[in-house]
């Protein structure tokens, strides 16, 4: 007697019908605190125009009725950076400003640029102000400039920490325990760690609960991408995957206007935690993968919950689904082994880890580089976010069309080039630049988002999850190394760290046409599927046939098993 796969039962209850609608919808919502989580630093951690407090200076101030940029302009030392005279941030002058003579009405004169340049200068003693109007980042409460501006680089750092652990752990979780238990735990350690991230009292506590905090945020993420591509029929998983993640394109939007009317970095960190403490509620909700039942051989609660799925999709059942199973129940047991023995998973696992590694990069760094290139960083995010909505439709309008492949790899080259042009644009063409720089992010965001549900179609059901979780791990490393790569290269020249961008996007690029196309191809169950495509090819076409016998009313919602 023949036995149907989890996508044969799918053709009578439904590929993608009301219930898998409701599940998509309530999961789509995941995505959007994630963009507050993972590009929040550039509102949390801004750091504003800054200069040495000095209480004399500030005494004179208030009595003169001086504003802050008036006072700094006549008691802060410009000096050098880059070739260009600025103020300094980090050095005042070590003077008795009481007995320098200065009078509130004509200052410049009373310390004139001679008695400057004979003047000792020393580091900042009491602290720094900040040009900033009220709001207050962990970067003005803790003071973290000047020598201590390390740990704006490390908070972003940290963060990619937890990903990088939290992504291997909760990737095997999810395969040994289940997508819905998993996600559900990630959720509850998203929340806790999310209000103690809010509540830090100094900044060696932010960073200890944000790496933790990061431990469950993108863990959680993907076990809710894997469920619902798991839940739907192949010829919707690409519609879904692009979907939720364009959902976190609508938290990038979302940020910068809930950062503008929140001035405080605790309270909008309390706002982007909130989100995952509702998410525990989708206990009642969603179902567990069907798909990851049948791999751990409990094939009476995949039928149960495909019932369900049917019968709120209004579809009836034949008998056949008692005979349900997976092609791979003997080998349910993941392990990263099963990434790299064999040579096709090898090559997919290198070069999915690499394109994971230069998205986070490449899209990370244009975001924050954002934060250091002046003007109203608001609306600069606001701009830069609506730039990523085009990626999606791109997408679903090429990849039935022409495939994965080329436009998976066309995005990173595109992105490389864009990269590359914008460096060497002069700053006097302002619109001409930030319109090239704008194709870079739209490229790099078509690829981010391109990495991931081709990772989901080149494993096995049984090691899916873990294998998108071990890939994404280089996500992390890329995450880890961007803030670093950013503003260290940035202070030696401002365009340094786009040719290094600009360079990992060409290569990523390159190295995706090695991929084999996935267009058109079932899900693989095994890893044979991945190492002898052709058998898999014959599999499904024998599949096919056996659907032809299923009862009329299967007949009538059959189509192509296609991705």
């Amino acid at each position: 007697m023949y036995s149907y796969t989890f996508d044969d039962i799918l053709e009578e209850a439904g590929k993608f019908g009301r219930s898998q609608k409701r599940i998509f919808a309530l999961l789509c919502m995941v995505s959007m605190p994630w963009a507050g989580v993972y590009v929040g630093i550039v509102f949390q951690g801004f750091t504003p125009e800054h200069w040495c407090r000095d209480s004399a200076v500030s005494q004179i101030r208030k009595s003169c009725g001086w504003n802050l940029m008036d006072t700094r302009k006549i008691t802060v030392p410009v000096v050098k950076n880059s070739g260009v005279l600025v103020h300094s941030q980090c050095e005042q002058y070590e003077l008795d400003w009481n007995a320098t003579g200065l009078t509130c009405d004509n200052p410049e004169s009373d310390l004139t640029d001679a008695h400057r340049s004979k003047a000792p200068m020393t580091s900042c003693k009491e602290g720094w102000e900040y040009d900033y109007k009220g709001r207050q980042s962990f970067v003005t409460e803790f003071d973290l400039v000047c020598a201590d501006a390390w740990v704006v680089d490390m908070y972003q750092a940290t963060l990619n920490v937890g990903f990088f652990i939290g992504s291997i752990a909760i990737g095997y979780l999810a395969d040994r325990f289940g997508r819905k238990t998993s996600f559900l735990v990630s959720n509850l350690l998203n929340g806790i760690f999310g209000i103690l991230v809010a509540w830090s009292p100094n900044w060696v506590s932010m960073l200890v609960f944000r790496a933790l905090y990061g431990f469950g945020v993108k863990g959680g993420w993907v076990a809710g991408y894997v469920l619902i591509t798991e839940l739907v029929g192949v010829e919707y998983r690409r519609t879904v995957g692009v979907v939720y993640q364009m959902f976190f394109s609508v938290g990038i939007l979302i940020l910068p206007l809930i950062s503008y009317f929140i001035t405080d970095w605790r309270w909008l960190q309390v706002v982007i935690t909130a989100p995952y403490i509702l998410f525990l509620s989708y206990y009642w909700f969603i179902p567990e993968s069907p798909r990851w039942l049948l791999s751990q051989h409990n094939a009476k609660k995949a039928v149960e919950i495909t019932e369900a799925i049917a019968k709120e999709n209004k579809k009836t059942l034949s008998k056949n689904i008692e005979t349900m199973r997976d092609d791979n129940a003997d080998t349910s047991t993941a392990s990263f082994m099963d990434l790299i023995r064999t040579p096709k998973m090898r090559k997919h696992t290198f070069i999915l880890s690499f394109n994971w590694f230069t998205s986070a990069v490449v899209y990370q760094g244009l975001i924050m580089r954002l934060g250091i290139l002046g003007g109203n960083v608001y609306i600069d995010f606001l701009i830069s976010g609506l730039v990523e909505f085009p990626a999606a439709f791109l997408i679903l309008f090429t990849i039935d069309r022409i495939g994965r492949r080329l436009p998976f790899a066309t995005a990173n080259i595109v992105a490389g080039a864009a990269c590359f042009i914008t460096a060497m644009i002069p700053e006097n063409m302002f619109w001409f630049k930030t319109a090239v720089a704008c194709i870079g992010r739209l490229g790099i965001t078509m690829a981010f988002e391109m990495v991931v549900f081709v990772n989901t179609e080149l494993y096995p059901t049984f090691v899916r999850n873990l294998g998108v979780s071990v890939c994404s791990t280089l996500c992390d490393i890329g995450g880890i190394v961007a803030p670093f790569l950013l503003y260290r290269l940035a202070a030696i020249w401002l365009e340094l760290p786009l040719i290094i961008f600009g360079a990992l996007a060409f290569l990523a690029g390159a190295l995706v046409l090695l991929l084999p196309e996935t267009r058109g191809v079932p899900l693989p169950d095994t890893i044979d599927d991945i190492e002898f495509p052709e058998k898999c090819k014959e599999k499904a076409l024998r599949r096919k046939e056996m659907i032809m016998l299923l009862p009329t009313a299967v007949m009538t919602n059959k189509e192509p098993e296609t991705v």
